[in-house]
């Protein structure tokens, strides 16, 4: 896949605005609006997706903190490239791990005050779980394009600096099945008199992450170590 330089693809630029609503059943929406990611892909004249460029964050890399047994944010969008530390700031050992879609990767224990790092460099969708506590969760979302948002509490989205021209509409939410998602994969027209992109419905599930196994795909032991000490490897 190509890349290209983002401002250089068009003349004009925009700010690209928008609205999430969850719908439930029973209801018109939803009253709370779940974080959700959206992202623009520029095509070609083939329609065909292109990366563009879209450099790491320079200084100190994203932090996924490990404290209380979860992960703050629980929620990180990196370009593609970066690399995310995982601190451990609990009394006691973690083993952050992913095995889906985006990066794979298995930190193994490690214990109080130390971190891990782990390098996104493929776009896609992670989701990252503690092999230790279920409870555990947390979404690294790697993207090949700076044009991209997460809805605020309202559900409103806002992206700056988009160049006028033809893109692939995608989004994310924890709150939604992957079917719904990619049912609301699109072309879009961004320029003069259509820099809005409307209203983005989405049918509310449970969340991705709350039924998952561990990293050895079975269930957690109900008896894993909960109190704040150190479990031997």
């Amino acid at each position: 896949m190509a890349l290209i330089a983002p401002l250089a693809l068009y003349g004009q630029i925009t700010t690209v605005t928008g609205r999430v609503e969850f719908t439930s059943p029973g209801a018109a929406k939803s009253k709370s609006v779940a974080p959700t990611v959206v992202w623009l892909m520029p095509l070609n004249a083939s329609g065909e997706e292109i990366a563009a460029t879209n450099p790491p964050p320079t200084g100190p890399p994203p932090r996924l903190v490990q404290r209380n047994k979860s992960f703050s944010p629980h929620l990180l969008v990196v370009p593609v490239g970066t690399a995310v530390e995982f601190p451990n700031r609990d009394p006691f050992f973690h083993n952050v791990f992913s095995l889906f879609e985006g990066k794979r990767f298995d930190l193994g224990l490690y214990e109080a005050g130390s971190a891990r790092l782990v390098h996104f460099d493929r776009p896609g969708i992670s989701y990252i779980f503690c092999n230790i506590h279920p409870d555990m969760s947390a979404v690294v979302i790697a993207l090949s394009t700076p044009w991209h948002a997460v809805s605020d509490a309202s559900g409103q989205i806002t992206i700056p600096d988009v160049p006028y021209g033809r893109y692939m509409l995608h989004a994310w939410s924890e709150r939604a099945l992957p079917e719904a998602l990619q049912s609301l994969t699109h072309e879009v027209t961004i320029g003069t008199d259509s820099a809005s992109l409307g209203v983005v419905r989405l049918a509310q599930s449970a969340a991705v992450t709350a039924d998952h196994k561990n990293k050895y795909g079975r269930d957690y032991d109900p008896a894993s170590p909960s109190s704040p000490i150190y479990p031997q490897p």
